[in-house]
């Protein structure tokens, strides 16, 4: 995507969750996003099929880069040296979630925040899941990944709306009750 496609796809990120912040997704249209954005609607539609995509597109864009194997260094943070570890990998998904606060907050304020939620646990199984295998619980791994995917999903809504803590705070508090702890 060059320079030109970025910008306006970024508008209309930006149109998008500020029509959240006033409407509910139901009630938003797509000719709102585009008089928001300031765009032709044949520049909406070369980015997005409709705004259930865009929804999609926006996950997506949060949670492609938070959830690869390689990490690059960030504006905000360094996680590319550092050892793969359950702390390291939580504290990088919440500097990400932090950078993109101002979306998530917008998203989870409103019915499209369940379908955030919901990609958001898809990726969480997929971190959670190897390192479950090395606890011990006496618990079925199933219930314990619903449970850690479940949990921290929360804790990630509850942050959202209480940001006087750090990613590594949060960090350390899903940590403290967690088998992650007693795993690592």
């Amino acid at each position: 995507m060059d320079r030109r496609q970025k910008k306006t796809r970024q508008a209309i990120y930006d149109a998008f969750t500020s029509l959240l912040e006033k409407k509910s997704f139901s009630n938003i249209t797509v000719q709102e996003i585009i008089d928001e954005a300031d765009i032709g609607r044949s520049t909406f539609y070369s980015h997005f099929e409709t705004k259930d995509d865009l929804l999609g597109a926006l996950c997506s864009e949060i949670f492609d880069h938070v959830f690869a194997e390689n990490l690059a260094k960030e504006n905000t943070h360094d996680f590319s040296e550092r050892r793969k570890d359950m702390e390291g990998e939580i504290t990088h998904i919440l500097y990400h979630l932090q950078d993109s606060s101002r979306y998530i907050r917008r998203i989870l304020s409103c019915e499209s925040g369940e379908m955030f939620m919901a990609y958001f646990k898809e990726c969480l199984k997929r971190v959670f899941a190897g390192e479950l295998e090395k606890a011990d619980s006496g618990v079925p791994k199933e219930y314990l990944l619903n449970h850690m995917v479940c949990d921290f999903a929360e804790t990630v809504r509850w942050w959202m709306k209480n940001d006087a803590y750090t990613p590594e705070e949060i960090t350390h508090f899903f940590l403290s009750t967690t088998p992650f702890q007693k795993a690592g």
